[in-house]
C-alpha cells in the first residue's frame, strides 16, 4: 500500500494550506474571486488569476528548505512524509478593463486562462488572457539599484568639473566674419550649457549603486497578442515545441508564434456563412503534450475533435471524432445544454483525454473513438432539478477537470464548494467527495459503488426559482451560489489546488 492510501486503494486527503481565507461573515469582493489556476510543469510554481485582472504567483518552499545531495535525502523519510508547501511569491496586474468603441462593448479584466511557458535563465514566463487580449509575461528577480547622494568637497568638485571642462575644451571656438573670432573663453557643449572657468563647486553627481544582497521580483509584459478574436477567448494552450501556442474563441482557433504578436494563423473556423445556421460552438482547446502537430477541441454538442496540423493549413476536417451516442428516448429540452463540454485535458503521456460536461466526467482513449473508456457521474443526482438549474442559470456553469500526474485519478468540482476525486482503473470503487475547507472530509459520506458512478451520497435539491441553499432527503446542503469551478493537480505528486471564491485551498494525499 502506498503512503496516503486507504485499505481500498482510495487516497486519504488532508488539508495542506489556504491562501486568502475568509473570516466568518466577510463579504467577498467580485474582483477577488479566483478565475484560473495552473501549476507549471515542474510543480514548483503555481499561478492564479482573478476577476480583477491580477495574476498571483506562489513558489514551492519545502524543496528549498530541505535541500541537499541525494544520499542525505535518501537517509531521511522526507520524500515520504513531506508534501508540497507553497508561499506567496509576487503578483502583478495583468489586464485592465477596456472599452471597444467600435462595438460599444466593455471588455472585462477577468483572467480566463493562465498557461506556463518554458523558463529560461532563472526567469519565469507565462501567458494570461482575458476575453480579448493575450499577454506574454516575464517574471524575474532584479538586483535593487539605489541612488547614493555624494557630498563632494569643493576642491574635488572643482577637479571633476575641470575634467569636464577638459573634455569639452576641444570644442571649436565660434568664428566671426572674415575669419575673426571672439576673445571669450568658451568651454561649453552648446550655447545653452555653459561651464564657468574653474568648474562648478556646488555640483552634485548622483551615483547608482547595485546592492548585491537585495533583489526585487519584476513582472514585465513582453508581448501583447490582440485584435485576433471577435468572440470571447475561452482557451489558450502551449505547444510542446516551445515556440507556438493556440487561442480559441467560440468560432475560431488561432495559432501564434510567441515571438510574433502582430500575426496569427486561423487553423479552425466553424463560423457558417449564415449565422442563423450556427448549431455549435467551440468550448475548449488543448495541444497534445508531446505531439506538436496534434490538438483537440471540444464543442457545445458534446463532441471532441482531434486535428492534425500536418494535413492542411485550415483544419476544417478532423482526424478523429469522439462523441458518446445518446440513449434512445433520453432526449429532452436540456439534452444539448448538459452535453456541452466545459473543459478538456490531456493526460501527461497524451494517450488519454479527459472531458467534463455538466453531468459527467468522461475519459477517452485517443486510439479508440467508439466511446469513452470510463464515465464518472458527477451531477446525476441533479437531473430531476434541471428546470430549476436552468432558471437560475446554474446549468451553464463551466466546471474544469484535471488528471493526476500518473494518470491514475481524475478530479472535478461541484456545488457547495465540493470537489470529487475518482479512481480511473476498472474495478476500483474510489469516488471521494471533499469540501474546500480546512476539514476536507467534513461532508464525506458513504461513496457509491463504481458501476453507478453516482453522487447519490450528496444528492441535493434546489428550490424552484431561488438561489438560496436547499437540503436534500439525506440532509446534505446544496448551494448553487458556492461553486468550485477551478482546480489543478500537481504534475508529479498527489496534491490538488482548488479555488473557492477568493480562497485558494491546497490538499495532499
Amino acid at each position: 500500500m502506498k503512503g496516503g492510501e486507504g485499505g481500498d486503494g482510495a487516497l486519504e486527503w488532508k488539508f495542506s494550506q489556504v491562501f486568502g481565507e475568509r473570516t466568518a461573515g466577510e463579504e467577498v469582493q467580485e474582483v477577488d474571486i479566483i478565475s484560473a489556476i495552473e501549476f507549471d510543469k515542474s510543480g514548483d510554481h503555481l499561478a492564479t488569476g482573478d476577476r480583477g485582472g491580477r495574476v498571483v504567483l506562489f513558489e514551492r518552499t519545502d524543496k528549498k528548505e530541505h535541500g541537499g545531495n541525494r544520499k542525505d535525502l535518501e537517509k531521511t523519510d522526507y520524500s515520504i512524509s513531506k508534501h508540497p508547501e507553497f508561499r506567496y511569491k509576487t503578483e502583478f496586474q495583468s489586464h485592465e478593463p477596456e472599452f471597444d468603441y467600435l462595438k460599444s462593448l466593455e471588455i472585462e479584466e477577468k483572467i480566463n486562462k493562465i498557461r506556463w511557458c518554458q523558463s529560461a535563465n532563472g526567469a519565469l514566463f507565462l501567458l494570461s488572457t482575458n476575453d480579448k487580449t493575450i499577454k506574454y509575461w516575464k517574471v524575474q528577480e532584479k538586483k535593487i539599484k539605489k541612488v547614493a547622494d555624494i557630498s563632494m568637497v569643493p576642491s574635488k568638485a572643482t577637479g571633476k568639473a575641470n575634467v569636464a571642462n577638459s573634455s569639452v575644451a576641444s570644442t571649436p571656438k565660434p568664428h566671426l566674419a572674415n575669419g575673426g573670432h571672439t576673445d571669450k573663453s568658451y568651454t561649453s557643449l552648446s550655447n545653452d550649457l555653459l561651464f564657468p572657468p574653474g568648474g562648478v563647486s556646488s555640483l552634485r553627481l548622483p551615483v547608482v549603486v547595485v546592492t548585491c544582497n537585495e533583489t526585487n521580483l519584476v513582472a514585465r509584459c513582453r508581448r501583447v497578442y490582440a485584435h485576433a478574436h471577435d468572440y470571447h477567448i475561452n482557451s489558450i494552450s502551449n505547444n510542446s515545441d516551445g515556440e507556438t501556442f493556440i487561442s480559441a474563441d467560440d468560432l475560431r482557433i488561432n495559432l501564434w508564434n510567441l515571438e510574433i504578436s502582430n500575426q496569427s494563423f486561423n487553423i479552425v473556423d466553424v463560423k457558417p456563412t449564415n449565422m442563423e445556421d450556427l448549431t455549435e460552438v467551440i468550448t475548449s482547446a488543448e495541444f497534445h503534450p508531446t505531439h506538436c502537430h496534434t490538438l483537440a477541441y471540444s464543442s457545445s454538442k458534446g463532441s471532441i475533435r482531434l486535428i492534425d496540423l500536418r494535413q492542411s493549413a485550415l483544419c476544417d476536417k478532423h482526424s478523429k471524432l469522439f462523441v458518446e451516442q445518446e440513449a434512445p428516448g433520453s432526449r429532452s429540452f436540456f439534452t444539448e445544454i448538459i452535453a456541452s463540454i466545459s473543459d478538456i485535458k490531456f493526460g501527461k503521456d497524451g494517450r488519454y483525454l479527459l472531458s467534463r460536461d455538466y453531468m459527467t466526467l468522461k475519459l477517452w482513449d485517443i486510439n479508440m473513438d467508439s466511446g469513452p473508456v470510463s464515465s464518472f457521474q458527477v451531477h446525476e443526482h441533479l437531473r430531476p432539478r434541471l428546470c430549476d438549474l436552468y432558471e437560475n442559470d446554474s446549468i451553464f456553469d463551466k466546471f474544469e477537470c484535471c488528471l493526476s500526474g500518473d494518470g491514475q485519478r481524475v478530479a472535478t468540482g461541484s456545488y457547495s464548494n465540493l470537489f470529487r476525486v475518482f479512481g480511473r482503473h476498472p474495478g476500483t470503487t474510489e469516488a471521494t467527495t471533499l469540501e474546500a475547507s480546512r476539514n476536507p472530509m467534513r461532508k464525506q459520506v458513504q461513496t457509491p459503488s463504481r458501476p453507478s458512478r453516482s453522487l447519490s451520497s450528496i444528492t441535493r435539491a434546489v428550490r424552484r426559482g431561488a438561489d438560496s441553499p436547499g437540503v436534500d432527503a439525506n440532509g446534505n446542503s446544496f448551494d448553487s451560489t458556492t461553486k468550485l469551478l477551478h482546480l489543478a493537480w500537481h504534475p508529479t505528486e498527489n496534491s490538488i489546488a482548488c479555488a473557492a471564491a477568493n480562497s485558494l485551498y491546497m490538499y495532499y494525499a
